[in-house]
């Protein structure tokens, strides 16, 4: 069976990092087609609009889509991609490589955060001059989903406990909801549940990251610390993520359009070809997916590696040495 992936490069250098992950999954025994499709900033300024109907239509029809980056207009792009496919869960792996500096070597877990709700459902107002408000959603279906989907997620990847981030200590009502719902689902395994306070969390992860694995939060919390977990592994550069639903997917790197450095060639593409690595084996190419993981990992090692990581090649050079060790 043919899967279709909608492949969308978007600004600064995801035009970089996207084509060289595309070369690394033709260079699989996958059998993927893909579909070009453009977002962010430039199209906007093109045609006006950040998310063309074609784009749409194009991640609505695929399996998969493999983003890169937007600028600017990246709410504009990413949030209605996320609906498009139907994403409940983001799924972001923080894990240290060799060869690659780390402040915490040791440090391998991953971020499971709820995709729909919270302070990004997007409901925000004026209520009068120089007075606005944000109104946070949680609900227990939403809830219970990204904690079934947590456990689930652990049970099958050999974890033996699931940690709940939440601030249910001063957000009673929402947050309370969140835990409550967590820990019903948790109860419904054999895995132990644990909880950790949101603030209290940022100072575990930066003082001793290897006490966690799975990691269950809500939106903003899990966008915030999936970020603090990339400074402890040597980066944005090396961060994955899988955007998941219930009928289809969207897998993207964490970092963003790198505006710095766009155009020189020289962007890290580990993160990217990571996140391939998890659209294959979303679709059910686990081999593949190991394999690509096991060459990145290879690469980090012995390199070459970008400038962001200490060397001197080029994206293209990267993504060759992991085709090569393939």
């Amino acid at each position: 069976m043919t899967h279709e992936i909608a492949v969308i490069p978007g600004d600064g250098i995801g035009q970089e990092v996207v084509p060289a992950a595309v070369r690394v999954l033709r260079a699989t025994d996958a059998d993927l087609r893909f579909v070009e499709a453009e977002a962010g900033d430039a199209v906007a300024e093109r045609t006006g609009d950040p998310l063309p109907n074609a784009t749409r239509e194009a991640v609505a029809a695929a399996d998969a889509t493999l983003l890169g980056a937007a600028g600017e207009t990246a709410a504009d792009v990413i949030l209605p991609i996320r609906e498009l496919v139907g994403s409940f869960a983001n799924v972001r792996p923080a894990r240290a490589y060799p060869g690659v500096d780390a402040v915490h070597p040791d440090t391998d877990l991953v971020i499971v955060r709820e995709n729909t709700q919270g302070v990004y459902a997007g409901i925000e107002s004026e209520i009068a001059p120089g007075v606005t408000t944000c109104t946070r959603v949680i609900t227990e279906d939403a809830s219970r989903q990204i904690a079934e989907f947590a456990f689930e997620y652990a049970a099958e990847n050999g974890h033996d406990a699931v940690t709940v981030v939440h601030k249910a200590n001063v957000m009673r009502t929402t947050d309370g909801l969140f835990r409550e719902v967590a820990f019903e689902v948790g109860a419904e395994y054999d895995l132990a549940v644990e909880e950790v306070l949101m603030d209290a969390m940022a100072t575990h992860l930066a003082l001793d990251p290897t006490q966690y694995g799975v990691v269950l939060t809500p939106n903003l919390a899990g966008d915030v610390l999936s970020d603090l977990a990339a400074g402890l592994v040597g980066g944005l550069g090396l961060l994955p993520s899988a955007n998941v639903g219930d009928d289809g997917a969207m897998f993207e790197p964490v970092h963003g359009t790198a505006p710095d450095i766009a155009g020189e060639g020289i962007a890290n593409p580990a993160a990217t070809i990571l996140s391939a690595a998890m659209l294959l084996e979303h679709l059910g190419y686990d081999g593949e997916g190991a394999r690509v993981r096991d060459a990145v990992e290879t690469t980090l090692e012995d390199g070459p590696l970008t400038p962001d990581l200490g060397g001197e090649a080029f994206t293209d050079e990267v993504a060759d040495a992991v085709i090569e060790r393939l």
